[in-house]
C-alpha cells in the first residue's frame, strides 16, 4: 500500500473531476485539510465560480473521501522545524511536508509553488499516481 499526502487544492481537484483514488492507496493529510478546502469553496462562491449549492455538494463529497487525518505533537513539531529551517512565515505548507515526512511515501499537490518547495524536503508524486481507472 502506498500512502500519499494531499493538500486542499488537490482534494478539490479530485472531487471536482470525479477522480477515484486507487484502492491500494491510502490518503493522509493534516487535520486542517477539510477546513482549508471549505475556505477555497467559500472563495469560489464569493468570486462567482460556484453556487452555494454546488459548493456545499462539493463539501459533502469531500467529507466522504476516506483520509487519515493527523494533528499530533510530533507532526506539529516537525512542521515547526521545517518552517524554521526554510524561514517560512506560516506553518500551512510545512504541515503538509511534515505529515509526508512522517507518514507517507510522497506528497501529491496541484499547487506548483508547494510542489517546488516540497521537492527539497520530501518526495513529490503526480495526481495520476493516485488514480484508478474509472
Amino acid at each position: 500500500m502506498a500512502r500519499y499526502v494531499i493538500d486542499a487544492p488537490t482534494l478539490l481537484r479530485l472531487i471536482d473531476a470525479g477522480l477515484h483514488v486507487h484502492p491500494s492507496h491510502q490518503l493522509v493529510a493534516p487535520s486542517s485539510i477539510r477546513s482549508e478546502a471549505l475556505e477555497l469553496l467559500l472563495a469560489d462562491v464569493r468570486a462567482g465560480k460556484r453556487t452555494d449549492a454546488a459548493a456545499l455538494e462539493a463539501h459533502e463529497r469531500m467529507t466522504g473521501l476516506k483520509m487519515r487525518l493527523l494533528s499530533d505533537r510530533v507532526s506539529r513539531r516537525t512542521a515547526w522545524q521545517i518552517a524554521r529551517e526554510r524561514d517560512w512565515s506560516t506553518l500551512r505548507d510545512a504541515e503538509y511536508l511534515a505529515v509526508t515526512r512522517l507518514q507517507a511515501d510522497a506528497l501529491v499537490t496541484v499547487d506548483p509553488s508547494l510542489a517546488a518547495a516540497a521537492r527539497e524536503v520530501v518526495a513529490v508524486a503526480a495526481i495520476d499516481d493516485l488514480l484508478c481507472a474509472g
